[in-house]
């Protein structure tokens, strides 16, 4: 076409690049599928796994904070009279109680320390002291506690888990030296109390039963 006088010229215009290869408008079938896929078993199973684990280690944690919840506001007091034992309060009983107290409280640090001695007519004395406080690792507090008998009356033998009864936590008993003849030891220990108790003259399963006796009697919790 020619052009008029005044008009401007048409600058001219650039050509398209296209690709010399042949290309698809849409994404190949292959690759589509392969997009849509879904997981495979092995990374299932592992997430899965992930999943179990990290809900078990959330209801761990759960019941551990629950059961110090629990147990850390304990009180501990002296009853009077415990299943046919009574409250020594002769002079050398209160002497007694208080030295144990005071051994216990300077190689465990409590808030409150009590100590008695019971009796029950024939001689055969029950030696109890403990007290309360917070106690992240009762066992372990336990263990210590042992220990300060063991210095006193001799290693303590034999130490073993037994039932805490109703209040759990961790009981143990085991056996000592006094005079010469075998002494049952029991003590227990939960997230707000601890203590031991020696036994002359009984056994240790009489010893277990009366440790549990005396801390359904002693203790409470708020």
């Amino acid at each position: 076409m020619s052009e008029r006088p005044g008009d401007t010229p048409a600058s001219p215009v650039e050509p398209a690049e296209i690709a010399p290869e042949p290309f698809p408008l849409t994404e190949p079938a292959e690759q589509e599928a392969k997009d849509n896929a879904p997981p495979s078993r092995a990374k299932t199973i592992v997430l899965r796994s992930l999943l179990a684990v990290s809900l078990l280690g959330a209801g761990i944690i759960g019941y551990a904070g629950w059961r110090i919840a629990d147990q850390k506001d304990a009180t501990l007091t002296v009853p009077p009279q415990v299943n046919g034992l009574a409250l020594n309060t002769s002079e050398n009983g209160r002497s007694t109680a208080e030295y144990l107290q005071t051994a216990l409280s300077a190689d465990v640090e409590l808030d409150k320390a009590i100590g008695a001695v019971y009796s029950d007519g024939s001689g055969k004395d029950v030696l109890f002291f403990g007290g309360t406080t917070l106690l992240w690792t009762p066992e372990n507090d336990l263990d210590t506690a042992l220990e300060l008998i063991s210095d006193a009356q001799g290693a303590v033998v034999g130490l073993h888990d037994v039932s805490a009864g109703p209040l759990g936590g961790t009981m143990k008993c085991g056996t000592t030296k006094s005079d010469g003849v075998d002494m049952p030891v029991c003590g227990w220990a939960d997230h707000g109390s601890l203590a031991l108790a020696m036994f002359p003259g009984r056994t240790e399963t009489d010893a277990a039963g009366l440790l549990r006796d005396i801390r359904g009697a002693a203790q409470t919790r708020h």
